[in-house]
């Protein structure tokens, strides 16, 4: 059972002419929200905090996915109870959350490499923000792609904004694929 999270999905077909007839373009949106607990808690949040003093427990998470037809996507990420005045980092990651920190894997690539200089904000998904004095934050990112299918299950939020940073809290997003410019 996850506690605390309401996730919807909606796929939609719209059809277009084209120059071979009707093709069937795609939107999909998703919406997940949650509050933080410690790994192996009773309740087995989908959102796990690592470091209690960024991420206290109890903190609440949500994460929107829109993609729409034709592949853009936007991903919004709003945050409450976090450490006020912090400056986080947050990226979509590869694989769900764990006990582990390091079981969500890497970042999502929209063209995967392990060239350094491919870990950016066009070929990642960052949601980079900074808590208010309340503890509150936001961020959103566009892309004109979407996520290749089972290939991005979560979003890490790690302590320093960036490309890289110690994993401070991660959440499981049943992010969805309409990905098909590959």
């Amino acid at each position: 059972m996850l506690a605390g999270i309401c996730a919807s999905a909606v796929a939609t077909a719209l059809f277009a002419g084209g120059p071979g007839g009707v093709e069937a373009v795609e939107s999909h949106s998703v919406r997940a929200e949650a509050r933080f607990d410690v790994p192996g808690a009773a309740d087995r949040s989908a959102a796990l905090t690592y470091d209690r003093s960024l991420v206290p427990v109890g903190s609440w998470i949500e994460v929107r996915q829109h993609t729409a037809p034709g592949g853009a996507t936007t991903v919004r990420l709003k945050v409450a109870g976090m450490k006020p005045g912090h400056a986080y980092g947050v990226h979509v990651h590869r694989k769900p959350c764990g006990a582990d920190p390091e079981a969500a894997g890497g970042h999502y690539q929209h063209r995967p490499s392990s060239d350094p200089h491919h870990v950016s904000p066009d070929n990642e998904v960052w949601l980079d923000f900074t808590a208010d004095r309340g503890g509150a934050g936001a961020a959103s990112a566009r892309h004109d792609w979407g996520f290749r299918p089972g290939e991005a299950s979560s979003v890490v939020i790690h302590d320093v904004p960036g490309g890289a940073g110690a994993r401070a809290a991660c959440f499981t997003v049943p992010f969805g694929p309409v990905d098909r410019d590959e």
